[in-house]
């Protein structure tokens, strides 16, 4: 009940900012008339579905992404509009369902699903239907012109990492990462970052998955070893490890007789979710992309203030999609808005850009593992330009 008090009145206070007769409401809000009663003849607004896994294992979740999605309405809301919960369970076939329900409910836009299974199949009735969707999920491949992946993608972290590592003076970078979807992404996206840098080809060396990381990392250092003329065959080697796997390759790379330094090691942003990483000496001062830390401090804090408690990462990406549905569907009561292409946008993780085709570019800064330190900034966070579109 404490929690539900605090939710309430920041969320009351937050909406005398917003107009009042004819504010954006969650479905089933009705906005009184200035005299009281209910408004003669109330205008119609536009509808745009949440998609969220309100039962089932991901259910505390999406409870905290619909909280998130209600703050992102009241600070960036505009009149004419309202937010429909869709339960899609957790499920690929639950997600087609909420999907189908809710254009047929007449919404405009779809907010979420939350994975990659379940956005491939709520983007058929979307994509049949022409409504555009913003899910959470980081899987590019989903990427399509009515369908814009919202998290933080393998190709972004790759693009900012090689630029921050480069304007360092580094040009030869490696991957290390298990076979399978994940760093296939993370393979392609490098290629594409040095490419575009007009670096040399970069060094993919992968792994089985169900491999142990300390023999993974043997292997993998016994192929990073100096060519002929003792060059370095990397300067920068990228792990798509983490957790406590990522600990026990970076060691297993120091055994196999990887120098580190000079070499630097590099990671994903699931490193900004484990503070232990700076426990292992070979991570220390190791890289990991993010977002910009400045505007997640100030999206936690309204976040903890308004629901009583921490938001999860991932659960800043609802936030950033209600917000540009929200934009989307100023003036367009009638019609499928079209989507702020090109607009720069302020999320809960920082700035962003959506594409035309569904790419999406993040304003990412670059921190250094430091022990004691959660996440040091070496470089600040920093929107692309829109050439990449």
């Amino acid at each position: 009940m404490r929690r539900a008090a605090l939710a309430l009145g920041a969320l009351v206070a937050l909406s005398a900012c917003a107009p009042q007769a004819s504010g954006p409401v969650f479905s089933g809000g009705v906005a009184p008339a200035p005299g009281g009663g209910l408004p003669p003849g109330p205008p119609p607004r536009t509808k745009v579905a949440l998609l969220l896994p309100l039962t089932g294992s991901n259910a505390a979740l999406g409870q905290a992404m619909l909280n998130a999605a209600q703050l992102a309405l009241f600070e960036q809301g505009a009149p004419g509009f309202e937010f429909v919960p869709r339960d899609t369970g957790g499920t690929s076939q639950g997600a087609a369902e909420a999907a189908r329900s809710a254009i047929a409910g007449g919404a405009r836009v779809l907010v979420g699903p939350l994975t990659s299974a379940e956005t491939s199949a709520a983007a058929v009735p979307a994509r049949a239907a022409s409504v555009p969707m913003l899910p959470f999920t980081n899987d590019s491949n989903q990427a399509t012109p009515l369908v814009w992946p919202l998290g933080i993608t393998p190709a972004q972290q790759m693009r900012r990492l090689v630029a921050a590592a480069n304007a360092q003076g580094a040009t030869r970078f490696a991957l290390a990462a298990p076979s399978g979807a994940f760093g296939r992404q993370l393979a392609a996206g490098l290629q594409s970052a040095a490419k575009d840098l007009g670096l040399p080809a970069p060094l993919m060396l992968s792994y089985p998955a169900a491999a142990a990381p300390a023999l993974a990392a043997r292997d993998v250092a016994a192929q990073l070893q100096p060519g002929e003329g003792g060059a370095p065959r990397a300067d920068v080697l990228i792990l798509s490890e983490a957790g406590t796997r990522a600990r026990e390759f970076a060691a297993g790379l120091v055994a196999g007789g990887v120098a580190v330094p000079p070499m630097k090691l590099a990671g994903t942003s699931l490193w900004a979710q484990d503070t232990t990483l700076a426990q292992e000496a070979a991570l220390n001062g190791a890289w990991f992309p993010g977002g910009d830390p400045n505007a997640r401090a100030q999206f936690e804090s309204r976040f903890q203030a308004a629901f009583g408690e921490r938001p999860s990462r991932v659960v800043g990406v609802a936030y950033d999609a209600a917000a540009i549905a929200a934009r989307a569907i100023r003036g367009q009561p009638d019609a499928v808005p079209p989507m702020p292409v090109g607009e720069m946008i302020l999320g809960a993780d920082g700035a962003f850009r959506l594409g035309p085709n569904g790419e999406v570019q993040r304003a990412l800064a670059v921190f250094a593992l430091t022990p004691g330190i959660d996440g040091q900034v070496v470089q600040p966070a920093e929107l692309p330009g829109t050439a990449a579109f």
